[in-house]
C-alpha cells in the first residue's frame, strides 16, 4: 500500500503536525517550515529542532515532506521578487535540512510576460545560484506539475524535464506529479488510455525513478482548464477511476501519496478522503 497522507497545520508548532498525522491515521504528511505567505520567519530555535526530531523518532511516520512559500518566483523578470525569492527558498532548504526534511515541493515560477524559454532557463539558473551559495544544503529540490494558470510554468512534463537537463546536478531534483493539476493542464487521467499515455510521458521526459512523490487532488474544473482548483475526491472532474488506479500501480507503490484537498466546513475532508482512499 502506498504512503497515504495529506498536508497538515503546523498550529502549536512544527512537532504539532504528527500527532495530527497519527490522529488521521497517516504513513507520511506534508507541511510548511515557515509560513507560505512570507517571505521569511523566525529562526528554528534549536529546542524546536530537537522537538521535531523527537516527534519523527516516535512517530515513525514518513517521509515528512515539506512545501514551499506560494510567494516564491524563481523566473520573476523583477530583480527584487528575484532576489527575495531566491533567498527565500535558500532560506527553506536550510531549515529542512534542519529538520532532516528528503524534499521540499516547488512551483517552478511564472514567465510573467518574458516567454517561456527565458522562464524556464531563469529557473535553472535561481536553482544554480542557490545551491551555489548554500553547499551545505541537503534537501533536494521536487519540482511539481502545476495548471499552468497565467504564465506559470511546470504544466507540461517537457517543461520540467527542460529544468532538469540545464542544471549541473539534476541529482538535487525531484519530481512532486498533482493529479489535478495535471488534468488541467490537459492530461486525461479521467480515462484508462489518459492515465496510460500520462505515465508513458512522464518515463519518456523524466523516468519513472525521478517521481518522489504524489499530491493526490481532485479537480473543480474540467480536463484543459488551465485552472488550479482542488476539489475532494471523486467531487470533481478527475473521478475515483483514477486514484484507483494510482493505488493499485505497482510502479508508484513505495511513493507517499498526499491530499490538498478540501478540508470542509467540519474540518474532516482529509479524513473523509483517507478513508476514501482505503476502500479503494
Amino acid at each position: 500500500m502506498a504512503r497515504l497522507g495529506a498536508h497538515l497545520s503546523v498550529a502549536g508548532g512544527l512537532a504539532s503536525a504528527f500527532a495530527r498525522a497519527q490522529a488521521l491515521g497517516c504513513d507520511s504528511f506534508q507541511l510548511f517550515v515557515k509560513s507560505p505567505h512570507s517571505w521569511g520567519g523566525k529562526p528554528l530555535a534549536e529546542a524546536e529542532v530537537a522537538q521535531f526530531d523527537e516527534a519523527a523518532r516516535r512517530s515513525k511516520l514518513g517521509p515528512v515532506i515539506a512545501h514551499s512559500a506560494y510567494l516564491i518566483n524563481l523566473a520573476a523578470s523583477d530583480p527584487l521578487t528575484l532576489t527575495r525569492s531566491r533567498a527565500a527558498l535558500a532560506d527553506e532548504l536550510k531549515r529542512c535540512t534542519r529538520l532532516g526534511i528528503p524534499g521540499l515541493v516547488l512551483h517552478p515560477g511564472a514567465h510573467v510576460g518574458a516567454g517561456e524559454a527565458v522562464g524556464l532557463a531563469r529557473i535553472a539558473a535561481s536553482l544554480e545560484a542557490v545551491w551555489a551559495e548554500h553547499p551545505e544544503v541537503t534537501t533536494q529540490v521536487w519540482l511539481e506539475n502545476t495548471a499552468g494558470q497565467g504564465s506559470v510554468l511546470g504544466y507540461r512534463l517537457e517543461q520540467l524535464a527542460s529544468i532538469i537537463a540545464a542544471v549541473s546536478e539534476p541529482s538535487r531534483l525531484g519530481v512532486c506529479l498533482d493529479t489535478c493539476h495535471a488534468f488541467a493542464a490537459g492530461y486525461a487521467l479521467h480515462d484508462a488510455g489518459g492515465y496510460a499515455a500520462f505515465w508513458d510521458e512522464v518515463e519518456r521526459h523524466l523516468g519513472l525513478a525521478r517521481v518522489t512523490c504524489l499530491h493526490l487532488n481532485d479537480s473543480q474544473q474540467p480536463l484543459g482548464s488551465r485552472r488550479d482548483r482542488h476539489a475532494n475526491l471523486g467531487a470533481g472532474f478527475v473521478g475515483l477511476a483514477c486514484f484507483e488506479r494510482l493505488l493499485h500501480d505497482q510502479r508508484l507503490a513505495a511513493l507517499p501519496m498526499l491530499l490538498e484537498t478540501p478540508l470542509g466546513s467540519d474540518g474532516q475532508g482529509h479524513a473523509r478522503d483517507l478513508a476514501q482512499l482505503r476502500a479503494l
